[in-house]
């Protein structure tokens, strides 16, 4: 499902040259939970990110879902991505003047799918994440563990082959962050959706079917 293949990434300004990827190779398969770990600034993050469409490589090949996009451009680059890819992120991101349902229900518009699938959809999310209920809520209501449901539920609202998720449990207590860290598992495990996430928490990590360990930029195990 994912495949990069010798990836470099390096920010450049005029007097400085940082290098976030070295020689990354990595295989995911489909199905697969893989867990990312490493110490901060390291290239987790950056590494998502290449592997989720929103950042390119220096150099190196990506290929996502059998499909190599390097080519693409951005327009088709982000429907590919829409398609394909969910992101769950450790601050939400939720849009505090829309509704609980109104959130979920945003990468369904950019399909331009109707109100009624819509809406249909993002009850369906809603309900697998145990917050059918909670339609109408704004998430200044919602604690943080809710909080992250709906944006699982945002994230999977759209059928993705591939969930990227970026500390989903890092801003949650152990309680909040077990409970999502179970929905991830259900995920996986009913529906087949290949998994990457990055998480500072070895015992999130032990429960994953496999870990990636960065440092400074490089792969180390």
């Amino acid at each position: 499902m994912i495949q990069l293949e010798n990836i470099h990434k390096v920010y450049r300004t005029k007097t400085i040259e940082t290098t976030a990827l070295n020689n990354i190779n990595i295989h995911i398969k489909k199905g697969e939970f893989v867990s990312i770990m490493g110490p901060s600034g390291c290239g987790k993050s950056t590494l998502l990110n290449v592997m989720g469409l929103l950042d390119e490589p220096t150099s190196g090949k990506v290929i996502v879902a059998d499909q190599e996009v390097a080519n693409y451009n951005s327009k088709a680059t982000a429907a590919f991505r829409n398609q394909t890819l969910g992101f769950i992120f450790q601050s939400f991101h939720l849009i505090p003047d829309l509704s609980v349902i109104d959130n979920v229900e945003l990468p369904l518009l950019y399909r331009k799918v109707n109100a009624k699938q819509r809406k249909a959809l993002a009850i369906q999310a809603l309900e697998s994440v145990g917050l059918k209920n909670r339609t109408g809520h704004f998430p200044n209501q919602l604690s943080g563990g809710q909080k992250q449901r709906v944006a699982i539920a945002r994230a999977i609202v759209g059928q993705p082959d591939i969930l990227l998720a970026d500390e989903p449990t890092g801003n949650l207590d152990s309680v909040m962050g077990n409970e999502v860290m179970d929905i991830l598992l259900q995920l996986n495990q009913t529906l087949n959706t290949t998994i990457v996430m990055v998480t500072h928490d070895e015992n999130m990590a032990k429960k994953t079917h496999r870990l990636l360990r960065i440092y400074d930029g490089s792969q180390v195990a």
